[in-house]
């Protein structure tokens, strides 16, 4: 009987914890933000530097290009990626990429090298942003540049859905299914 009692209480905390959640915690610990703290992989592997943006505001349809060096500070070669991290207080976030330089989606980054970039994008919504460089670093992880907040203004531009792209990929994965379902050993369970 006592055990019942203990069971039920205990589940009666973890019920009301659960509903109340750690919102409690943030009211006895402060909080601290900060702009322009760089990831470890910054320190570590590869820094972005010279981060430069060719404009603050721009109308939608208009291009912003990012450019700037990334310092690798390993010796061995690494395989990375760039693209445009954004942050906003509306729902937005839209970019259409339109450049990068070095061109490819992945590119290699030599040892102790230093390699020129720069990223072209442009707006699709209005809204108040703010745009670092990112840098993905194959099994290492991402990364941000300093960044710079950017004031979009404008009426939004609707780009079209591709349905073709989506039937395509569609029928690819359907016959992945059957192929996968056709070669598989029954099991009885």
């Amino acid at each position: 009987m006592v055990e019942k009692r203990i069971f039920v209480f205990g589940l009666a905390v973890v019920l009301a914890l659960g509903t109340l959640g750690f919102n409690w915690v943030e009211s006895i610990l402060p909080t601290a933000d900060a702009h322009g703290v760089q990831a470890q992989l910054q320190s570590r592997f590869i820094r972005i530097e010279d981060e430069t943006f060719n404009r603050q505001s721009l109308q939608t349809g208009e291009t912003l290009t990012l450019q700037g060096t990334l310092v690798s500070l390993v010796e061995r070669d690494l395989r990375g990626w760039l693209s445009i991290f954004s942050e906003s207080t509306n729902a937005g976030n839209r970019w259409e990429m339109l450049a990068r330089d070095p061109p490819g989606n992945v590119f290699d980054i030599p040892g102790n090298a230093i390699v020129d970039y720069s990223l072209s994008a442009k707006a699709l919504e209005a809204g108040v942003y703010h745009v670092h460089t990112q840098l993905n670093v194959a099994k290492v992880g991402p990364g941000l540049g300093p960044g710079q907040t950017v004031v979009v203004e404008g009426e939004p531009i609707i780009k079209p859905i591709p349905y073709t792209n989506i039937a395509y990929q569609s029928i690819i994965i359907g016959v992945g299914y059957v192929i996968t379902f056709a070669t598989r050993p029954w099991q009885v369970i």
